[in-house]
């Protein structure tokens, strides 16, 4: 079905056709009804698709995209009439307007959640991290140059990864040329990563450059990872991804290759703090006060008294992660008494009542995963008993599996400990049996008990260090392996005896009964002594 549109002959020279109904518009309004001519149409694609259907539903439903885009095209053109589009600020579609977050709003707003509204906006809006961001720093460079890199921001949550997409949103809402796109890999796919390419590379024409800011990352798998490659390798999308994950392991080699991993640590306590009053004071939403005793009628018309050693106690209990502090101090003022008739006030104790300390970075799935257990061998092997205790306790409280711990004391006692004190060995699989029999919490104190024992036991290293000497030498080996000798091998049956198996055999000791136990030409090796396992 087509559709007539009519044009004032005096513009013709000015008018652009649409790549993708191929009409003709202004070149005011042309880039909006682009953006716009391509999301409805992809939205017609869907429902054709899960519809299945042909033939005359298929024009009914082109049919009203059409009546659509005709719709929005003059809405458009009417308003742009009305509203010049600035240069500073470029018109937005649909779609750009979901996908970038509005932080304008000064007025808090109890409706958003206080860590989303309190999200920064300017670089120098961000706290923490100055050897990254700070000052003379490349990114911080790159930013200030309105340069973006593609990058990887791996960190733990609340450590600033997504403040840092906020920033260069608004970046790139400041430039004719730069158009920010957010998805999160935990509510979209492949398909979605497709449309938002395909919409690039139309923009391509009107000189702006996409840039994709994939949240939760490593959700995608490795297979999903491959949709950026050829189009960042390519430069057609700008790509900022955001992880909690390792990317050693939970992202494409091919695509770290063509990203830079900017790690970010957890914040500090003092970086906490600074959030928490600068988010106090800047929506005036308490007073801060040493003592509360320090009365209303010094501050004048206030909301609410907050004791600082309040804000100084979330801080340390949030494990580095802002989002937490900042749910904390909104739950907090939510709940304030009043400190006589008239002025609330939120006291130390009352936070501690109120708000225990739930978390605690660990993912039994994830970094902290192998990291925790790695300490607890590494306590060991030096004979720190006390940083042992430590870590094992750490990995209980963090909800780690103990079975999997005392797996792991099996190893250590094996490895680390070996022939100095055997029984290390016996204790070690009694404390696996003895958290199998009675579960958690009571098998807490075998575990403790067993990584205390390991770490006072004398060790030796002389079993595994040889160990892996014959690996290696097996390793190196050139062809096949050397044959065993006919008189070690076994002679169940007369035909075996009469091949000359077990053929000479004793029972004696090495140094007596005249026979070699290693395979030809490996008589001198000795893998306790040799260095080089040869």
């Amino acid at each position: 079905m087509s559709l007539s549109y009519s044009v004032d002959t005096n513009l013709k020279d000015d008018l652009f056709q649409c790549p993708v109904c191929e009409r003709q518009f202004s070149q005011s309004i042309i880039e909006t009804h682009v953006n716009k001519c391509i999301f409805l149409n992809t939205q017609t694609e869907n429902k054709l698709k899960r519809a299945g259907s042909y033939g005359d539903d298929n024009e009914t439903v082109e049919s009203a995209a059409h009546k659509r885009i005709k719709a929005d095209v003059a809405s458009v053109s009417t308003t742009s009439k009305e509203f010049p589009v600035s240069e500073k600020t470029p018109n937005k579609s649909k779609v750009d307007r979901e996908m970038i977050p509005i932080t304008e709003s000064l007025t808090y707003d109890k409706n958003i959640p206080l860590a989303e509204f309190m999200r920064p906006s300017l670089l120098e809006d961000l706290v923490g991290h100055t050897d990254i961001f700070g000052p003379g720093c490349m990114i911080h460079s790159m930013l200030v140059k309105k340069k973006i890199p593609n990058m990887i921001l791996w960190g733990p949550p609340g450590c600033g990864k997504t403040s840092l997409a906020n920033v260069i949103a608004n970046l790139c809402k400041e430039l004719k040329t730069l158009r920010f796109v957010k998805l999160s890999a935990t509510m979209c796919g492949v398909n979605e990563v497709k449309e938002v390419v395909k919409a690039a590379k139309n923009e391509c024409q009107f000189k702006r450059h996409t840039v994709l800011f994939m949240d939760e990352i490593h959700r995608f798998n490795k297979l999903q990872q491959d949709t950026f490659l050829p189009h960042v390798e390519s430069g057609i999308i700008t790509l900022v991804g955001a992880t909690t994950e390792n990317p050693s392991f939970s992202l494409n080699n091919a695509l770290l290759s063509r990203c830079r991993v900017i790690v970010l640590d957890k914040l500090s306590v003092e970086n906490v703090v600074q959030i928490l009053e600068k988010t106090i004071v800047k929506n005036n939403l308490a007073v801060i006060v040493d003592k509360l005793k320090e009365r209303k009628s010094q501050f004048g018309e206030i909301k609410c008294l907050i004791e600082r050693s309040s804000l100084q106690w979330l801080a340390e209990m949030c494990d580095g992660d802002a989002r937490i502090a900042l749910g904390a101090l909104e739950l907090t003022l939510n709940s304030q008494k009043p400190y006589d008739k008239s002025v609330p006030c939120v006291t130390l104790d009352e936070i501690k009542d109120g708000i225990k300390r739930t978390h605690i970075l660990y993912d039994k799935k994830g970094d902290e995963h192998y990291n925790i257990i790695s300490a607890i061998q590494k306590s060991i092997r030096a004979s720190d008993d006390n940083a042992a205790l430590y870590w094992t306790t750490r990995a209980l409280h963090g909800g780690e599996d103990p079975l999997y711990i005392a797996r792991r004391l099996i190893r250590t006692a094996c490895e680390d400990i070996g022939l100095g004190d055997p029984n290390a060995l016996v204790e070690a699989v009694s404390c696996l049996h003895g958290c199998q029999h009675i579960g958690m919490p009571e098998c807490d104190v075998l575990l403790a008990q067993c990584a205390v024992r390991l770490a006072r036991a004398p060790k030796s290293t002389e079993v595994y260090h040889a160990m892996k000497r014959v690996q290696q030498t097996l390793r190196d080996t050139k062809g096949s392996l050397p044959p065993i000798p006919m008189h070690l091998r076994n002679a169940p049956t007369k035909l075996m005896k009469e091949l000359g198996y077990a053929k000479g055999y004793n029972k004696n000791h090495k140094n007596i009964s005249g026979l070699t136990y290693v395979p030809e030409g490996m008589e001198g090796v000795n893998f306790f002594t040799d260095s080089n396992g040869c």
